[in-house]
């Protein structure tokens, strides 16, 4: 069964940082397609961030340079780094894999940027 936990999400001032975490218990999550998403109000979900299992990544053009998607193999997890962040990146984010075709979730955490 997968199951992927979220967590690091909070609010901070625009500027400032804050790192994702997605757990994937006993799952081998390198040889996997990792994603980050983020859903604002009023918006449609949208990838933000998503890591081949050969390791190369691939950004939405607002947040490169400035979000940089990881995983540790040994802790199967997976991280979004967010910097320079702005009230436009305000959103839930959801972390997402597909195994055996079928869409995988988290729970989505909440990120606020506000002064």
């Amino acid at each position: 069964q997968v199951r992927l936990v979220e967590s690091g999400g909070g609010l901070v001032q625009p500027g400032g940082s804050l790192r994702l975490s997605c757990a994937a218990p006993g799952i081998i999550i390198s040889i996997y397609f990792m994603g980050w998403y983020r859903q604002a109000p009023g918006k449609q979900r949208e990838l933000v961030a998503i890591m081949a299992n050969d390791g190369s990544t691939n950004y939405l053009d607002s947040v490169k340079g400035r979000f940089t998607i990881s995983r540790d193999n040994a802790k199967n997890t997976v991280y979004l780094q967010m910097n320079s962040l702005k009230p436009e990146d305000t959103a839930v984010y959801y972390c997402h894999m597909a195994v055996a075709g079928r869409d995988y979730w988290g729970q989505g955490t909440q990120v606020t940027v506000s002064s």
